[in-house]
Parts: C-alpha cells; sequence; structure tokens
C-alpha cells in the first residue's frame, strides 16, 4: 500500500497580487534592479575542510588519527580532528588532543637560547667550554686509525655547533640508559663531555640529542634557572602554550593520543607505549630533555610557529629580535648535509631548506618533526603554517609516505596564495 501526504492547505496572508496591481509593478521594478547585483556576487565558499584529505588512510587503517591545523602569522585558518585517539576504546580524536612532539621540542630550545643571545649573555660562536669547563681539551676520534687514538680537535666546539648538529657530539652517551630522559640534565651533559667526538667540528652533519640537550644545560648555566623554568616563564607562558608540558598531568594525560606501529606482517596498526617516556608519565624519575621531552597540541605548536612566522613577536610582543629568528631558520651546515645535494639543510633547532631569500626574516621554509611523526612547517613565501599531529612509529603498507604529504597538499589548495 502507498502511502500519499495529505494535500496541504495553502495559507495567504494577503490577498493576491491581481487585487494590487501597483503592488505588482512597484515588485516587478525591485527584482529587476536587484537580481543582477545579486547574480554578480559570488556565493559564500564552504569552509574548506582541510583534515578530510586525511579519511581515506584512516579508512584503509594506515592512520589511527589525526590534528592538523593551518594557520597565517595572526589567524588560525583551519583546526581539525579525523580518525581515532584511540583505536580500541573508538574515542574519536579531538582537536585538544595532546601528543608527544618528540624532537620538535629542539626548535624550541634553540629558541630559548637564543633569547638569551639577544641579552648579550651569550654568542653563536662562543666555545661551549666557556660555559661548561668539562668541555676544555675535547678530543676528537681519528677515524683512519686501528687502534682507537685520538686526535686534537681543530677547534673547541661552539654553541653554534651544538645547535646545528656540527660539534661531533654523539647522538647519545651510553650513560643514558634504559631512556634518553632518566638522568638529571647536568649529569647527562657531562657524559657528552667524557666522550671522545665522533668527528672534527664543522667537519660534518650528524643529527644530535646531545648537542641540544648541551644546549639546555648552557640556558641553565647563563640563566641561573632551571632549563624547564626558563621554557615555562620565558617561552611557554608569554605564547599562552598553556598544554605544553614535560609531565602532562591527570587531565592531560586524558587527551593524550595512542601511538601506533605496524601491525604483523606490516599490516594493520599495534599500539605501543611511547618508547623514550615511559609511563607512567607523573614519574619523578623522568627529567626534561630539550632534545625531546615535550608533550603539545596543534594550537600550542601553532602559536610558536605563529612567533616565529611574525619575526619574534606575539601579540604586540618581542619575545626574539629578527635577527634571532633568521639565524634560528637560515640553513647553517652548508653543503654538509646530504653532501650539498637536494634543498634540505638544517638551521639552529630548526630544519630549513637551501632556498635563500636574502635579507628575508625567515630565509625559506623551516620547521621540524617528531619520532612519532608529528611535523610543524613554516612557509613565509604563501605565509602559511602547517602543523600536523600523529602519533605513529611508522606506517603500515605503502601509503604511508602519502599521508602527511596528503594534509600540506589540501593546505596549499585551500589556503596557499
Amino acid at each position: 500500500m502507498r502511502f500519499m501526504h495529505p494535500a496541504r492547505p495553502v495559507h495567504r496572508a494577503f490577498p493576491t497580487m491581481p487585487e494590487f496591481p501597483s503592488m505588482r509593478r512597484a515588485l516587478r521594478t525591485i527584482l529587476i534592479l536587484i537580481i543582477p547585483v545579486l547574480a554578480a556576487r559570488p556565493l559564500p565558499a564552504a569552509e574548506p575542510h582541510v583534515a578530510a584529505s586525511l579519511q581515506p588512510f584512516v579508512d584503509n587503517h594506515t592512520l589511527a588519527g589525526a590534528v592538523t591545523l593551518v594557520a597565517t602569522k595572526d589567524k588560525v585558518l583551519s583546526l581539525e580532528a579525523v580518525g581515532y585517539a584511540d583505536i580500541g576504546a573508538k574515542t574519536p580524536m579531538r582537536t585538544d588532543d595532546l601528543f608527544w612532539i618528540a624532537s620538535m621540542s629542539k626548535a624550541m630550545t634553540a629558541a630559548a637560547l637564543m633569547m638569551l643571545v639577544d641579552e648579550g649573555k651569550v654568542q653563536l660562536d662562543d666555545p661551549v667550554e666557556k660555559y661548561l669547563p668539562e668541555f676544555t681539551g675535547q678530543q676528537v676520534k681519528n677515524g683512519d686509525s686501528k687502534d682507537g687514538s685520538l686526535q686534537k680537535a681543530i677547534h673547541p666546539i661552539t654553541i653554534r655547533n651544538i645547535l646545528s648538529h656540527t660539534s661531533g657530539l654523539p647522538f647519545a652517551s651510553p650513560s643514558e640508559k634504559p631512556t634518553l630522559d632518566m638522568l638529571p640534565l647536568r649529569d647527562a651533559v657531562r657524559s657528552y663531555a667524557a666522550l671522545p667526538l665522533e668527528y672534527q667540528p664543522d667537519g660534518k652533519y650528524a643529527y644530535a640529542n646531545a648537542g641540544i640537550n648541551t644546549a639546555g644545560r648552557i640556558i641553565e648555566v647563563v640563566s641561573g634557572m632551571s632549563y624547564q623554568d626558563f621554557m615555562q616563564k620565558r617561552l611557554f607562558d608569554p605564547l599562552g602554550m598553556k598544554d605544553t608540558t614535560f609531565w602532562p598531568n591527570e587531565e592531560q594525560v586524558k587527551r593524550l593520543a595512542k601511538s601506533y606501529k605496524p601491525g604483523k606482517d606490516n599490516m594493520g596498526l599495534e599500539e605501543l607505549s611511547i618508547t623514550q617516556l615511559h609511563y607512567p608519565l607523573n614519574d619523578l624519575k623522568r627529567q626534561p630533555m630539550p632534545a625531546g621531552g615535550l608533550f603539545s597540541t596543534a594550537t600550542d605548536v601553532g602559536v610558536f610557529c605563529q612567533m616565529v612566522l611574525n619575526g619574534g613577536t606575539h601579540t604586540g610582543k618581542r619575545l626574539l629580535s629578527e635577527d634571532a629568528v633568521r639565524q634560528l631558520t637560515s640553513t647553517q651546515t652548508g653543503d654538509l648535509l646530504n653532501k650539498g645535494k637536494g634543498e634540505n639543510g638544517y638551521g639552529l633547532g630548526f630544519s630549513t631548506t637551501r632556498k635563500a631569500r636574502l635579507g628575508a626574516v625567515i630565509p625559506g621554509p623551516s620547521g621540524h618533526g617528531g619520532a612519532y611523526a608529528t611535523n610543524m612547517w613554516i612557509d613565509p613565501e604563501r605565509g602559511l603554517i602547517t602543523v600536523y599531529m600523529v602519533q605513529h612509529a611508522g606506517y603500515p603498507g605503502k601509503e604511508g609516505g602519502k599521508v602527511r604529504a596528503a594534509f600540506e597538499k589540501a593546505a596549499v589548495e585551500a589556503f596557499g596564495k
């Protein structure tokens, strides 16, 4: 049996038009005047959904979930979440979820040290031993020797060296066991000084946590404050980065996205613990690690990037000089990285490109990634910031290399100039 809607009565609030000829003429005149105007005006564009570019990777179980942010130097254009913060519990990802940002901490530590450079308390080409005497007389492994002999360093390692991974310091020391955040910062840095350099200063680029951790210790010695207090009072609080911390509290832990790795036979996803920062997260044995210890949100990371894109200012307040920002985001490694091939470079705590704009505050695109695939990127040419927050120690299958690229492509298509 088919059901038909009953006829609806027509209610007339006014008499029909034929009863008012003058009204019909007036209405026709109004329509003639306004229709061309309305037709010429474009309809308001629908708000772009950048994170939708990642949904196919959630659907095929390559990606658990993500929070994405796109911003200019003074406005957030897009803040979205996709997928799951916890696949097992089917907990949707939220835009205020926390992530371990790992080596993205390096850029923030370098920015903090540049505040002391701005104040004239530190010079980039000062030897590290000026502030940390334990580095005096450090020798270098002799690569041509089979008997483990050492040779004299061509010059003491400098602050510029430790911030640009050109010092010769190792990635970490044997003392940093079982994880890299268990030793007090002072002790970890002393363990680096007790080792010979892996190569001559300025002779090679080799990515290392030891250099940035040493920079954090210099912050302590010069400022008279603990590293974590300096970061909080001089960087996080002024920027309003309320969720950026080395020790997530109970409420923040509830917002911490689960971490995943490829499952058996590189299929699907398997949950894992954060390798360098073991649970419980509030364990007081955990030490603040300048090279990779921070947790944060997309919003907080975005604010930090906005300060950089603004040439060191935030809401009218200057945190860094333009010269400090230029040093951070300029390629410091010359032809050392990838033997001069390609566009990749490294600044001071920032990954850079070798595309230089002479005289610009930010010479070219720069940013940093983290061990679990988080990433921030600042593109001064487009005036865009992208922040990609996930918790993945690798992706299964063959699609992993396409995930972040899909988001960044969608961001540029939606908001690029």
